[in-house]
């Protein structure tokens, strides 16, 4: 019950954010832009204290241990691959402007405009 009361003030505290930046109307940018980041920054810190909060910054981390896993290709792997979807995009790209003129080509018979 307590997170809950807890997630419910972070979104209020959002919302003030978003509220003080509309409210702030006739102030310079920058105001009204840290009134949405205050805003935010507060309902983080709120939020900071609660189970789902606990939760996921413990994924964050987490997500962060299994990105440093990854074995990312090499710059050759990865211009290779560039080349072969290029390739492969633009063979795709004259077979269908083929396909499609074929077809226009096939309607305008059957209409009785064809050449």
């Amino acid at each position: 019950m307590a997170d809950n009361i807890k997630l419910l003030a972070a979104g209020l505290l959002i919302a003030a954010g978003i509220a003080g930046f509309y409210y702030f109307a006739d102030s310079p940018t920058v105001v009204r832009v840290l009134s949405v980041l205050g805003g935010m920054g507060a309902a983080v810190g709120v939020a900071w204290y609660t189970t789902v909060g606990q939760r996921f910054f413990a994924f964050s981390q987490e997500s962060v241990t299994e990105a440093r896993k990854v074995v990312w290709p090499t710059r050759k792997e990865t211009l290779q691959m560039t080349g072969v979807v290029v390739a492969f995009v633009i063979v795709m790209a004259l077979f269908l402007w083929m396909v499609d003129g074929l077809l226009m080509y096939v309607v305008k018979l059957l209409m009785g405009r064809g050449e």
